[in-house]
């Protein structure tokens, strides 16, 4: 279940991924699986080749890539995805999301 984020702020990822931009997305998230994990970023790119190039420097596989229609994207968690969203400068993602870290 996605929540904390303005549908402004999900078209805005959704306009970025389109153009061919790493676009990055983080909301509150519960997911039965992942005990004691409460946010998730979506990091997304229409240009699989660049977001296949992209997620090879962070050692992100390829086969992890959601295919979704229009907004192919990695789902970014835990000690990863505040790493990958620190060496991307998204502090405005981790501030808001990560006030704590």
């Amino acid at each position: 279940m996605a929540f904390g984020i303005k549908r402004g702020e999900l078209q805005e990822w959704k306009e970025k991924v389109k153009s061919g931009e790493i676009a990055f997305l983080t909301h509150f998230w519960i997911h039965p699986r992942f005990n004691g994990i409460t946010t998730v970023t979506k990091a997304g790119c229409c240009d699989l080749h660049k977001l296949i190039k992209w997620g090879h420097q962070y050692g992100l596989k390829e086969e992890w890539i959601h295919k979704r229609d229009k907004y192919p994207h990695f789902d970014l968690i835990g000690d990863t995805q505040l790493e990958i969203l620190k060496k991307e400068g998204q502090w405005n993602q981790i501030n808001r999301f990560f006030e704590h870290k």
